[in-house]
């Protein structure tokens, strides 16, 4: 189900075979996240943990269905990356709200909570990510003069 690295200020990495699963293998993804990201303090984590659901969701809304997510976590400077694959070359998009039809939320959700996402296209699938940063006791400290806004990234 996972591997796993931890020298120095390698990444350490999970991934998680999705295939033939269905929508309710989204509390499995929950707790799967949960048990393996010890290093991220709660508040992050439930950051952490609707970004991968939005991700693994769009995947069973618009991709025929995930296949896998992958997660790593650096410590320095502290992020979690999220990855999820499907087959499918449709890329998602941030949508404009609307009171007229339900959904259509989740890559705002995504947008907001990650510093970057974005998609990287594969013959007949594509990969999915966001990064979503953290804080604690690990975390790089913030600049303390204010400047521009971070600048979202949405392909690569």
């Amino acid at each position: 189900m996972s591997e796993r690295s931890d020298a120095g200020n390698e990444p350490s990495r999970w991934s998680m075979d999705l295939r033939g699963t269905t929508a309710p293998a989204l509390v499995q993804i929950r707790r799967w996240a949960s048990r393996t990201l010890t290093h991220v303090d709660d508040a992050h984590l439930g950051d952490v943990l609707l970004v991968a659901t939005e991700l693994v969701t769009n995947a069973y809304d618009h991709g025929h269905g995930p296949w896998q997510v992958r997660m790593s976590h650096t410590r320095v400077p502290c992020r979690v990356r999220i990855e999820v694959d499907d087959g499918s070359q449709e890329r998602p998009f941030v949508a404009r709200p609307s009171l007229d039809r339900p959904g259509g939320r989740g890559m705002q959700i995504v947008d907001k909570l990650s510093d970057a996402w974005g998609v990287v296209g594969h013959p007949g699938s594509k990969t999915v990510w966001a990064e979503v940063p953290c804080a604690g006791v690990d975390a790089a400290p913030l600049a303390s003069s204010p400047g521009p806004d971070p600048v979202k990234i949405t392909d690569r």
